[in-house]
């Protein structure tokens, strides 16, 4: 047992969260915390990790991207035949979590996937770099493949097939919306009295409660 990790450890100092600090509006205020990490420089503000579990309970979790965002919900783009769609294929209660440490924050975001029409999904497609929406044709994510070298191969035929020409969206490659039931806000706090605020969505509307840390 490697006991240095138990001695890793630090004081949150940066900021305090009250409920009157916070928008009535949990999108609302998401958006001030995201663009609140963009101002950092910090890479990848939009990284989210995506919890995903099967009917019987066995979860799985991943980094992934965040590609836009409104009342409606939180979008994501994937392989269709992955892990991760194919368990939402089967339970579509999902988890999404941002950390962004440098402001000693963190969102979860507890809802429900639903898969985006094909028109969103096209508009976000074509977006992309030539390379990536070469490399969503090559890539049998989550499969077992033999050999890095079998993926480059596949590029490199991808990118003659298809030369200058238009690069059509795949019929396996997709994305989702995240319906949010409860968004949760932590703010770092010293002596571990860290500040968190959970809005649950009712009949009504949005309402906040404090949680104990």
């Amino acid at each position: 047992m490697d006991d240095r990790v138990s001695d890793i450890r630090r004081d949150y100092v940066k900021a305090q969260l009250r409920l009157e600090d916070l928008d009535p509006d949990p999108v609302a205020q998401f958006k001030q915390w995201l663009d609140a990490a963009i101002g950092t420089g910090m890479p990848d503000p939009n990284a989210m990790s995506l919890a995903t579990a099967t009917p019987a309970g066995e979860t799985s979790l991943r980094t992934v991207l965040l590609k836009g965002y409104d009342e409606d919900g939180f979008l994501f783009f994937t392989n269709l035949e992955s892990h991760k769609a194919q368990q939402i294929a089967a339970n579509a209660h999902v988890s999404l979590l941002f950390f962004w440490r440098e402001l000693e924050r963190q969102v979860i975001i507890n809802g429900s996937a639903a898969r985006l029409p094909l028109s969103r999904v096209a508009d976000y497609f074509f977006s992309r770099p030539r390379e990536s929406r070469i490399a969503a044709w090559v890539s049998p994510q989550s499969r077992v493949i033999d050999a890095r070298r079998s993926l480059e191969l596949a590029f490199e035929q991808m990118l003659h097939k298809f030369g200058q020409g238009e690069i059509p969206v795949p019929s396996f490659w997709g994305g989702y919306r995240v319906v949010p039931r409860t968004i949760e806000f932590w703010q770092g706090g010293a002596h571990r009295l860290h500040d968190r605020f959970q809005y649950q969505r009712g009949e009504h509307g949005w309402t906040i409660a404090r949680l104990a840390p």
